[in-house]
C-alpha cells in the first residue's frame, strides 16, 4: 500500500506538473512544480489519514476482545466464588457458614444479578428444619426464655448446637434483608422475591424494605415480627402461616393481594395505616388479637372475612 501510495503520488505530481504546464506556458517551473507538488501530497496526507483510522479500528477492536476476555475472566471467578460459598453453607461449623453468607452478599456486590439467586439460597437455607427449645415456651419473647442462652448453666451438647444453629439463621434474616431495597429507593428498581414456606422465622425485620413477593405459607414467625413500612407489589401469602409474637404491619401495602387464610395469631396484630390491593383473605383461625383499625383497601379489592358470603379469593 505504501509502495502504490508513493507511485500514484509521483505520478499525480508529474501529470499536475506537465497539466499546469501545457494549460499556461506563461507559469514558472518552480510555481508548477509547487501545484504539482501539492496534489501528490494531498495523495499521501489521504493515505496517512486512512492509515491511522485502520490503526485506531485495529486498537479498537484489540481493545474489545480484551474487555471481553476480561469478563468472561472475571464471570469465571464470580462463578466460582458463588459455588464456593454454597459448597460451604454445608459446613459442619457455624463460623464456616456465617461466612459463606457473607461471601454470598459479597458476589452481589461484584455481580448484582445474582442478587435474586443469593436471595433464594438464603430462603433455601431458612426453610431447613429447625426448632430452638426456646420455642417450646409459647407466649414468651424466645429472647428471654431460659433454654435461649447458657445463663441457666452448661448446656447440652444438641442444645449448644442448636443455639449455634440458631444464630448462623439470624444472620441469613438479617442477610436477606440488607439486600431487599429499601422502600423509598424508587419504583424503578429491580424487585427481590422471598419463598419462605415452612420456614421457621425468628424476629422477622423487613421494616421498610420493598419486596416483590411474598410466599410465607404454613411459615412460622416467633418473636415480633416486623413488617411495617414495608412495600410488597407482588403477592402475599401466608396461607396457613402461626405468628408466636406481636407482628408489625402498619403502614405496610400488599399491592398484588394478601392472604391470612388459616392463619394463626399468639399475638397483637397493628394494622394502623396499611393498604390491600387486589385481593384480601383475612379468614385467620384466631382474629381475637387483630386490630383492623386503620386497614384500608383499594378499589374493587375481593375480600374474604370470616362468615362472608363473597367469591373466592384465588
Amino acid at each position: 500500500m505504501l509502495a502504490g501510495t508513493l507511485l500514484l503520488a509521483s505520478g499525480a505530481t508529474a501529470g499536475i506538473t506537465a497539466w499546469v504546464f501545457a494549460a499556461d506556458s506563461t507559469v514558472g517551473v518552480s510555481e508548477g512544480l509547487r501545484t504539482g507538488g501539492l496534489a501528490g501530497a494531498s495523495i499521501v496526507a489521504l493515505y496517512a489519514l486512512w492509515l491511522n483510522d485502520r490503526r485506531r479500528r485495529v486498537e479498537e477492536d484489540r481493545q474489545h476482545v480484551e474487555e471481553q476476555r476480561l469478563s468472561t475472566e472475571s464471570r469465571r471467578i464470580v462463578d466460582e466464588r458463588f459455588a464456593k460459598a454454597v459448597e460451604l453453607l454445608g459446613n459442619g461449623a457455624d463460623q464456616v457458614r456465617v461466612g459463606a453468607m457473607h461471601a454470598l452478599v459479597g458476589v452481589t456486590n461484584s455481580a448484582p444479578d445474582y442478587t435474586q439467586t443469593v436471595i433464594d439460597v438464603l430462603c433455601a437455607y431458612l426453610r431447613r428444619p429447625f426448632f430452638h427449645a426456646a420455642y417450646a415456651q409459647t407466649g414468651q419473647d424466645p429472647d428471654r426464655s431460659e433454654a435461649a442462652g447458657p445463663g441457666r448453666g452448661r448446656l447440652t451438647e444438641e442444645e449448644a448446637a442448636d443455639d449455634r444453629e440458631r444464630q448462623v439463621r439470624l444472620t441469613a434474616q438479617r442477610l436477606v434483608r440488607q439486600l431487599l431495597p429499601l422502600r423509598n429507593a424508587g419504583a424503578d428498581g429491580p424487585l427481590y422475591h422471598l419463598d419462605l414456606t415452612g420456614a421457621a422465622l425468628e424476629y422477622l425485620d423487613l421494616r421498610d424494605r420493598r419486596v416483590g413477593s411474598v410466599l410465607a405459607r404454613r411459615a412460622t414467625f416467633y418473636g415480633i415480627t416486623r413488617l411495617g413500612g414495608t412495600e410488597i407489589p407482588g403477592t402475599a401469602m401466608f396461607t396457613g402461616a402461626v405468628f408466636r409474637g406481636r407482628v408489625e404491619l402498619a403502614g405496610t401495602r400488599f399491592g398484588g393481594g394478601l392472604s391470612l387464610l388459616n392463619a394463626e395469631f399468639e399475638g397483637p396484630v397493628e394494622m394502623a395505616g396499611t393498604v390491600v390491593e387486589v385481593f384480601a383473605d383475612l379468614r385467620w383461625l384466631e382474629p381475637a388479637a387483630v386490630d383492623l383499625t386503620g386497614l384500608t383497601f383499594g378499589p374493587d379489592v375481593r375480600t374474604r372475612l370470616p362468615g362472608t358470603a363473597v367469591a373466592p379469593v384465588e
